[in-house]
C-alpha cells in the first residue's frame, strides 16, 4: 500500500521564477505530476524580470520530496534557492519550554518566590507532605518516561532519539488537558534501574505515564512501580490503546446491532498493547476471544508458552481453536489487529461473519489493506489519520490523567479504564453514529472533559482519591487570602 502525501512530510521551497503569465501554473503542474500536493503558494518578492516564490507541498516521504524538488529544478526559468522540511523546522530547539507563573518585578516578589519566604512553604510541606499537591507543581505535573526501546514503529532507537516523541506527548497533554508533562528519557534498559530511577524522581510528579518501553519488560516495570508508588502509573501503549479500542468496538457493535457478550473476537498480537486490550475486553464482557501471535493461535496445549502467553491461553480460546490467524478469523464477528502489516487479505475478511468489524491498527501499514477490508466488512478502523475511524490514543490519555489528577488519585484500576471507554464512546451521539464515525475526532471539544469526569467519578467511587486535609496554620492563611 503506497502512502498518500501528508503534511507530516511537507516541504517549503523558495524559488526564483521568471516573471511570465504561466509561472504559477507551471509550478503547481510540475508538483502535481510528481505526486505532491500544493498546500500554499506565496509571492514574497517581485522584480522586473523575476519573482521570488515560496511554495509549500505535501509529499509521501523524504525520497518523494527529493523527486518533487528535482521536478521543480527541471523547469525552465526556475531556480531552487533553498528547501526546508517543515516538520524539522517545527522541532528546532524542541517543542517545550518552562515558564514562570509568578512575576519577579521587585525585591518583594523575589523574597516571596524564593528566599527567605519560600522557607515557610518548605516547612509547611515537611510537616504535612500531602500539601505538596497544593503548594507545588506536583498537583498538575506528570512524568512521561521511556527507555527508547519501542518508539512508534521505529523500534529500539534509544532514549536520545525518543526525546522528540516524548516532547510531543507532553505537548498533547498540555493542549488537550492543560497538564504539565515532562519527558524523562532513561539511558538504561535494566528493569531494576528504571524502577529505582522513577521511584527516586516521583516526589515531583502526581502521575507517571510510561511510554514506548518494549514488552515484556514494560509489564514488570509497570507492576513494580504500581507497588512502590502512591501515584497512578499508566502505560499508554497498553491502557490508552485498550480504552480507545473498547470504546470504538462498543460503538461499532451498535452500528451492526450486535452485543459484545455474543460476538466472536479474534485478535492478532499478544504484546503490550494486545494483552492490555484483551484484558479490558474481557473486563467489558467479551466471552469468546481467540488470540494469535507470530506462531499461530494461542491455546493451552501449545508448547513453549511464556508466562504472559500462558495467562492468555488460560483466559481465552475456550472453544480450543488451533491453527493460523487466517484459520481463526473464519466466521469471526470482530478482528482486532495489534501486530504486523499484511497478515490478512480482503479474502480473509470475506470469510468472516456477516456485518464484520475490522480494526487493523498496525502503523503505518495495517494488518489488512483498509480499502480491501471495507469491501467485505461493515465497519473498518485503523490507526491512521487518512482513513475513517482513526483509533488514536490521544482520545484517551489526556482525559484519563485529567480525571486522575482532579481526583488526586493514588492508583488506576480497570473500573477507571472502563469508565473512560464508556465515556469516550458516549461522545458520539446516536444521531451521529454510522460505519465511518464510531469514534470522535481528537479535536472534539468534549472528549477530554467527558472522559476526565468519568474517571474522576470512578476514582472517587473506588476510594482512590484523596480527601483534602483540614486547613491548619500556613495553609489556612493561604485559603483565607484566596477567598478574600
Amino acid at each position: 500500500m503506497v502512502s498518500a502525501p501528508s503534511v507530516s512530510s511537507s516541504i517549503t521551497a523558495r524559488l526564483e521564477v521568471q516573471a511570465r503569465p504561466t509561472a504559477v501554473s507551471d509550478l503547481t503542474t510540475a508538483i502535481e505530476r510528481a505526486g505532491g500536493i500544493v498546500t500554499a503558494l506565496d509571492v514574497t518578492a517581485s522584480f522586473t524580470e523575476t519573482m521570488t516564490v515560496d511554495v509549500t507541498c505535501a509529499t509521501r516521504d523524504a525520497d518523494h520530496a527529493a523527486d518533487v524538488v528535482r521536478a521543480l529544478e527541471g523547469l525552465d526559468g526556475v531556480t531552487v534557492q533553498r528547501v526546508s522540511d517543515r516538520t524539522f523546522l517545527m522541532h528546532l530547539g524542541g517543542k517545550l519550554s518552562i515558564e514562570s507563573k509568578v512575576p519577579l518585578r521587585n525585591r518583594d516578589d523575589l523574597s516571596m518566590a524564593y528566599t527567605p519566604g519560600v522557607a515557610r512553604v518548605c516547612q509547611a510541606i515537611a510537616e504535612h507532605p500531602e500539601d505538596a499537591r497544593r503548594l507545588t507543581i506536583k498537583r498538575n505535573t506528570i512524568a512521561v518516561v521511556t527507555d527508547g526501546t519501542a518508539v512508534l514503529g521505529l523500534g529500539d532507537i534509544g532514549p536520545l532519539a525518543a526525546l522528540p516523541v516524548m516532547e510531543g506527548k507532553a505537548v498533547l497533554f498540555k493542549r488537550f488537558a492543560d497538564i504539565d508533562a515532562f519527558p524523562i528519557c532513561l539511558d538504561t534498559t535494566d528493569v531494576d534501574r528504571i524502577v529505582d530511577t522513577v521511584v527516586a524522581i516521583a516526589p515531583a510528579f502526581a502521575g507517571i505515564n510510561l511510554e514506548d518501553i518494549s514488552a515484556p519488560r514494560c509489564f514488570e516495570v509497570e507492576r513494580r512501580l504500581r507497588e512502590r508508588l502512591d501515584v497512578p502509573v499508566f502505560h499508554d501503549d497498553q491502557h490508552g490503546t485498550a480504552i480507545v479500542v473498547v470504546a470504538a468496538l462498543r460503538n461499532a457493535l451498535r452500528v451492526v446491532g450486535k452485543r459484545l457478550a455474543d460476538v466472536r473476537v479474534v485478535m492478532s498480537g499478544a504484546g503490550a498493547a494486545g494483552t492490555a486490550v484483551l484484558k479490558l475486553l474481557l473486563a467489558a464482557g467479551a466471552r469468546d476471544v481467540v488470540v494469535a501471535d507470530v506462531d499461530g493461535v494461542i491455546h493451552r496445549d501449545r508448547p513453549g508458552l511464556s508466562p504472559s502467553l500462558r495467562w492468555t491461553a488460560e483466559a481465552t480460546n475456550h472453544r480450543g481453536v488451533t491453527g493460523t490467524l487466517r484459520d481463526a478469523v473464519v466466521g469471526a464477528d470482530v478482528f482486532v489487529g495489534l501486530s504486523a502489516p499484511d497478515v490478512l487479505t480482503g479474502d480473509d475478511v470475506a470469510r468472516m461473519a456477516p456485518d464484520a468489524i475490522v480494526f487493523a491498527l498496525a502503523n503505518p501499514r495495517p494488518e489488512v489493506d483498509p480499502d480491501d477490508a471495507a469491501r467485505h466488512a461493515a465497519v473498518v478502523g485503523t490507526g491512521r489519520s487518512d482513513f475513517a475511524n482513526q483509533i488514536n490514543n490521544v482520545l484517551a490519555f489526556p482525559g484519563v490523567f485529567r480525571g486522575l489528577l482532579d481526583a488526586q488519585s493514588h492508583r488506576i484500576t480497570d473500573a477507571m479504564l472502563l469508565a473512560a471507554a464508556e465515556a469516550l464512546a458516549s461522545t458520539v451521539r446516536p444521531d451521529e453514529l454510522n460505519p465511518t464515525y464510531i469514534v470522535p475526532s481528537v479535536f472534539h471539544p468534549d472528549v477530554t472533559s467527558v472522559v476526565a469526569a468519568a474517571v474522576r467519578r470512578a476514582a472517587e467511587a473506588d476510594g482512590a482519591g484523596r480527601e483534602p486535609r483540614a486547613a491548619t496554620g500556613e495553609i489556612a492563611a493561604v485559603r483565607l487570602r484566596e477567598h478574600g
